[in-house]
């Protein structure tokens, strides 16, 4: 990415695995809904076996109408049945959905994201640049206070590496924290580009009272869809 405003040196984020991206999603079948299915499930046992006891023997049910009925009592067992199966597949999902997001912790994630850390006067992020572009890049701290911009021409390209060394625009050199990127572009023909960004860091907490479960990088918290790439533990 060549610089028309202030000089900052690339970073490459290396050593790390891309994972091909995914996206989980699941749905719980209700309690409500259940109790609702099972309510009219007895419910219609009890109609059937009354009908049953207290026809007149003079004129008894129509075979073809208590053959419809026994046909609507299959298919309300079944549909209880698939709703068990449902449910249990989602368990399974949920549980191989934890232990995969237990595995990344201590672990180095890129993911979608525009706030990295600061750290020894080192941060980084990864651009994608859709098309030939002139870049605005605007530096925020977790105050929202706006630190450092730049202007920069860049090519197409994905994961195009971006580092700032903490200093703003004025020179002073802003302490280690959580900072927040965005990029605005305009190609040569002034139409607006849109820009999404990549950050990389250590995978510190998960949070399994979520569904899909979350996992706490960089202070962010992000849902395993929105890995692309995983490395090994930090050192």
């Amino acid at each position: 990415m060549a610089s028309t405003g202030a000089t900052t040196a690339p970073h490459v984020v290396s050593g790390t695995t891309t994972l091909p991206s995914s996206s989980s999603s699941g749905s719980s079948v209700g309690s409500t809904a259940d109790k609702t299915i099972a309510g009219n499930f007895q419910t219609f046992l009890t109609l059937l076996t009354t009908q049953l006891q207290n026809q007149n023997p003079l004129d008894p049910l129509d075979t073809n109408q208590f053959t419809q009925q026994l046909v609507q009592f299959a298919g309300v067992e079944q549909q209880l049945r698939t709703n068990d199966s449902l449910q249990t597949l989602v368990t399974m999902q949920q549980t191989a959905q934890a232990t995969q997001a237990l595995e990344f912790v201590g672990k180095t994630a890129i993911v979608e994201g525009n706030t990295t850390a600061l750290s020894n006067s080192k941060a980084a992020w990864q651009l994608n640049v859709p098309s030939t572009s002139n870049i605005t890049i605007s530096i925020a701290n977790s105050a929202g206070q706006t630190v450092f911009t730049g202007n920069y021409s860049a090519n197409a390209g994905s994961n195009q590496p971006f580092s700032w060394n903490g200093q703003g625009n004025d020179g002073t050199q802003w302490p280690d924290g959580y900072y927040t990127l965005t990029a605005t572009a305009q190609d040569s023909s002034g139409n607006s580009v849109a820009i999404t960004s990549q950050v990389g860091g250590t995978v510190s907490a998960v949070d399994l009272t979520q569904s899909p479960p979350l996992l706490s990088i960089n202070g962010q918290s992000y849902t395993i869809s929105q890995v692309k790439a995983i490395g090994a533990a930090a050192q």
